[in-house]
C-alpha cells in the first residue's frame, strides 16, 4: 500500500459520516460491543465447565477418575466441587489471569506431551508442583470460594484438625500447604515434606 492512498483511508476513517449520523454509529458501536461482550462472556463460561475439562483423554482417564473417588465429588451433602470451582479463581480478574495460564495447557495438548497415561504419570509431579505453587502464591483463592478458616467451627473438628487449622492461621499459611492429594493421587517422588 502506497503512502498516498494509506494516508487517504486514514482520512476518509477520521472524517465524519457523509450518509450515518453520530447516534446511528453510536448504536452500531454498542451494538457490537455488548454483541462481542456476550460472545466473549459465552466462551469464558463454555470453558469454564466440568465438561469442558474432562473433554481431553488425558484429564478424562487420568485425574478424573482420581477426583471421583473423593469428598470433592460425592458427600453426604450432596454439594459438590468441579474442576473449576478448584482451578479457577471466580473473580473477574484472576480468572482472567488464569485463562491466560491455561493456554499453556492447550500448548501440551495440541504438542501431545501427557497423551497417555505414562506420559502423565512421568510429568505428574511436575505439574502437581506447578500447581501447588499457584495455589500458594494466591492463597489458595479457588479453595476459599467454598472454606474460610474463619467461619469454621473449630469446636466441631477433630483434636487433629483444630490444632492444624490453628497453627495455620497462626503461621499464615493456606489451605494447599496441608491440603495437597485433597481431589488427586499425591506424585509418586514427592518430598516428604510436600
Amino acid at each position: 500500500m502506497n503512502t498516498t492512498h494509506s494516508r487517504g483511508l486514514l482520512k476518509r476513517l477520521m472524517s465524519p459520516s457523509a450518509s450515518w449520523s453520530v447516534a446511528a454509529l453510536m448504536l452500531v458501536g454498542i451494538v457490537l460491543g455488548v454483541l462481542f461482550w456476550g460472545g466473549f462472556h459465552t466462551v469464558v463460561e463454555a470453558t469454564n465447565s466440568e465438561t469442558f475439562c474432562i473433554g481431553c483423554h488425558e484429564m478424562q482417564n487420568n485425574v478424573y477418575v482420581e477426583y471421583q473417588k473423593t469428598i470433592h465429588y460425592t458427600n453426604r451433602t450432596g454439594v459438590r466441587a468441579t474442576c473449576p470451582d478448584c482451578h479457577v479463581p471466580r473473580e473477574w480478574g484472576p480468572k482472567m489471569m488464569r485463562k491466560v495460564q491455561a493456554t499453556r495447557e492447550l500448548y501440551g495438548k495440541v504438542m501431545g506431551t501427557i497423551d497417555t497415561r505414562e506420559k502423565f504419570e512421568a510429568k505428574r509431579l511436575s505439574l502437581a508442583e506447578h500447581e501447588w505453587a499457584r495455589m500458594k502464591a494466591n492463597n489458595s483463592l479457588e479453595c476459599r470460594n467454598c472454606h474460610t478458616l474463619a467461619s469454621m467451627d473449630s469446636e466441631k473438628q477433630k483434636p487433629r484438625a483444630k490444632r492444624s487449622h490453628e497453627l495455620a492461621v497462626k503461621n499464615n499459611e493456606t489451605c494447599i500447604d496441608c491440603h495437597k492429594g485433597i481431589a488427586h493421587q499425591k506424585p509418586k517422588g514427592m518430598k516428604e515434606e510436600d
